[in-house]
């Protein structure tokens, strides 16, 4: 057996494996202490941040089949958090937009999620940070541009 480098691609792997998985451990935590499974954050999120969308883009953005994102919408709207509505340009497709009450729900606990997550990530500066974020930006992009 030879010895592979400590940083080989299967090293670097795990290592983002196990990172991801404790970042979105804290995540799951927080959004569990605020009442809100994780897609129901996701949903509410991307309404926040987008505005209103069309269910199937929602899913596409969230990574939810469509079965999963229409059972995500219509638990959020017997919740009272969102409605869908007619859309203008095209009568066949439904908006779905946040409520007052779902916006002022996903804005308190958007901030108590960023919160959490500038802790989860405490153990790094803000300039190791921004290291960080442009090497797996890199790293992100070069492996999107070698599976062909």
């Amino acid at each position: 057996m030879t010895d592979m480098p400590a940083q080989d691609g299967v090293h670097l792997w795990l290592v983002l494996m196990k990172a991801h998985r404790a970042m979105r451990a804290h995540a799951e935590a927080n959004m569990r202490s605020l009442g809100i499974c994780f897609s129901d954050f996701a949903v509410l999120e991307v309404l926040l941040h987008k505005g209103p969308l069309p269910v199937n883009t929602i899913g596409g953005l969230i990574h939810l089949t469509s079965g999963s994102i229409t059972t995500a919408i219509d638990r959020l709207e017997a919740k009272g958090l969102v409605s869908r509505v007619i859309a203008d340009a095209d009568r066949r497709a439904r908006m779905v937009h946040l409520t007052d009450s779902g916006r002022i729900l996903i804005e308190d606990a958007f901030a108590e999620h960023a919160a959490a997550l500038d802790r989860a990530a405490g153990g790094l500066s803000a300039a190791e940070r921004d290291e960080l974020t442009n090497l797996l930006k890199k790293l992100g992009r070069f492996a999107e541009t070698s599976l062909s």
